[in-house]
C-alpha cells in the first residue's frame, strides 16, 4: 500500500504516513462507541446521595398516630418529606466499559484517517523551538490551512514546543500516549511532531496475525 505524505507547517518537507493506518475507512459505529468509552471512563463517578437510613433526622413519628385531625405519618426522614432521604439516588459508581483492543485501534485508525482524508494533519518541527516562543508558534500555526480547534500532540523530550504553543486560543496540547478517538474528533485540525505521527501509529496499527509457521516456531 502506498504511503502518505503529510507537509510541516513553517518550513518545506513532509513525512511520510503509514497508509494502512491513516488510509483506513470511516467505521462510525466503532467509532461512536470508542468516544462513548472514552467520555465514561473520564467520569468521575463520585456523586452520593443521602438515603431515608442515612439522613441525619430523627426517627420517632412526626406526631402520634390518631387525635390529631392529621393524616398518619411515620418518619421525617421519609422520601416525601423536606430534608427527607433521596430515593434512587446516585451513589459512588465507574462508568466504564470494556471495548475490545482490536475495536479501539479501528476506531484510532478511523479517526486518524479522517484528518489525513479531508487535509486537516499537518507536522511540526521541534527543532524549530529551541527555546520556547508563543509569536513563532502563532506564526507557524497562520500556515495551517482550515479553521476551528487545533490538536497538537507531541512526543517524550519536546517540552519547548509544547511551551510555545499552549497559550494559543483555540488549541490544546496532549502528549501522543493521551490521544484519544474523543481529541481527536474534537478537533477541526491536527497537529503532530513526527515522534508522535510514529506513536499515533503504533497506537493505530492493526494487530500482526500469527502465521502457522510462526506459532510453531513459538
Amino acid at each position: 500500500m502506498a504511503a502518505l505524505q503529510v507537509p510541516y507547517i513553517g518550513r518545506s518537507g513532509s513525512v511520510e504516513l503509514d497508509a494502512a493506518v491513516f488510509g483506513e475507512r470511516f467505521h462510525e459505529p466503532l467509532v461512536h462507541r470508542a468516544v462513548r468509552a472514552e467520555q465514561a471512563a473520564r467520569r468521575r463517578g463520585t456523586a452520593s446521595t443521602l438515603t431515608r437510613a442515612e439522613v441525619a433526622m430523627v426517627g420517632t413519628k412526626a406526631w402520634r398516630q390518631k387525635g390529631t385531625g392529621r393524616a398518619r405519618v411515620g418518619a421525617l426522614s421519609s422520601p416525601q418529606r423536606t430534608g427527607g432521604g433521596i430515593a434512587f439516588g446516585p451513589k459512588p459508581r465507574s462508568y466504564t466499559f470494556k471495548m475490545n483492543r482490536k475495536e479501539r485501534r479501528l476506531a484510532m485508525r478511523s479517526a486518524l484517517s479522517l484528518h489525513a482524508g479531508r487535509g486537516s494533519l499537518a507536522a511540526v518541527d521541534p527543532a524549530a523551538f529551541e527555546a520556547p516562543s508563543t509569536k513563532q508558534a502563532a506564526a507557524a500555526l497562520a500556515k495551517l490551512d482550515g479553521e476551528g480547534r487545533v490538536l497538537l500532540a507531541l512526543g517524550d523530550g519536546e517540552e519547548t514546543t509544547a511551551l510555545s504553543f499552549r497559550n494559543i486560543d483555540r488549541l490544546k496540547v496532549l502528549h501522543a500516549r493521551e490521544v484519544g478517538v474523543a481529541d481527536l474528533l474534537g478537533a477541526a485540525r491536527l497537529l503532530a511532531s513526527p515522534a508522535a505521527l510514529a506513536a499515533l501509529t503504533i497506537a493505530g496499527a492493526a494487530p500482526r496475525v500469527r502465521t502457522d509457521a510462526a506459532r510453531a516456531a513459538a
